[in-house]
């Protein structure tokens, strides 16, 4: 395959049953498009078939790649920078196995929709955004978590969380190399500096599928993003995001 265009990479925890689905219409999109792409999955320390089926599909389709998180470790943060990493692509996009957002809507993430960008996040909040069969307690979650990350880190975004996220590649390189979170937090770590190296960062509204298999806590979760924001504000003043 030529020089991909565009690299989409998906973490994949315990994700058999879902997996194939995804993969099947995220392919069928990429069929119909002018460019060419590559398709990475990083299985990260799954108890089911996640890896054997990621490898079942990748030898069907030269354009997919079955990789795994380094062994011992696990975590998405980790399992996107290792995808991120291995990308190739002009522009690298982090896609949520369940594909709570439809493939197509990713035309919106590329040119010429996004052209002087240098990330575009999807937002589940912003203006024009449409959330689908999603549970108002499940809302509440995302909007604690959110208060918290504009409250201790940054205040510019009303959803930092949402799976589904494209930079452009230049920028994923140097982003991923200093990325450190392993965690939920790595999101947050991202755009955190991202925003301090004067990264262009676009929000665009999608339509979002609640997932009723989500494993979402509010109260753990809220906790654990107060810890990793404290971590990255501490990584920052160490120097430890320094090109």
């Amino acid at each position: 395959m030529r020089d991909p265009f565009l690299s989409i990479v998906i973490p994949a925890h315990n994700e058999e049953q879902r997996l194939p689905p995804s993969l099947a219409a995220i392919n069928r999109f990429l069929q119909e498009q002018s460019y060419a792409a590559e398709i990475i999955i990083v299985e990260n320390g799954s108890s089911d078939r996640t890896f054997a089926v990621a490898q079942e599909f990748a030898r069907a389709h030269p354009n997919i790649q079955a990789i795994q998180s380094p062994a011992g470790m696990r975590g998405k943060g980790l399992a996107v920078k290792h995808g991120m990493l291995r990308a190739a692509g002009e522009w690298r996009f982090i896609c949520d196995a369940d594909l709570s957002m439809r493939i197509d809507e990713l035309t919106r993430f590329l040119p010429p929709e996004c052209q002087d960008s240098d990330i575009i996040i999807a937002s589940r909040e912003a203006a024009g955004a449409r959330r689908v069969d999603e549970p108002e307690y499940r809302h509440l979650m995302g909007r604690v978590n959110n208060w918290i990350i504009k409250l201790a880190a940054i205040k510019d975004f009303e959803d930092t969380q949402c799976g589904f996220k494209m930079f452009r590649g230049e920028v994923a390189a140097d982003l991923f190399r200093v990325q450190r979170m392993n965690g939920i937090g790595f999101d947050v770590e991202l755009l955190f500096i991202a925003k301090r190296r004067g990264y262009k960062i676009l929000e665009v509204p999608i339509t979002w599928y609640y997932d009723p298999y989500s494993t979402m806590r509010l109260w753990g979760d809220s906790v654990n993003m107060l810890r990793e924001i404290w971590q990255i504000r501490r990584n920052w003043r160490q120097g430890l995001y320094a090109r």
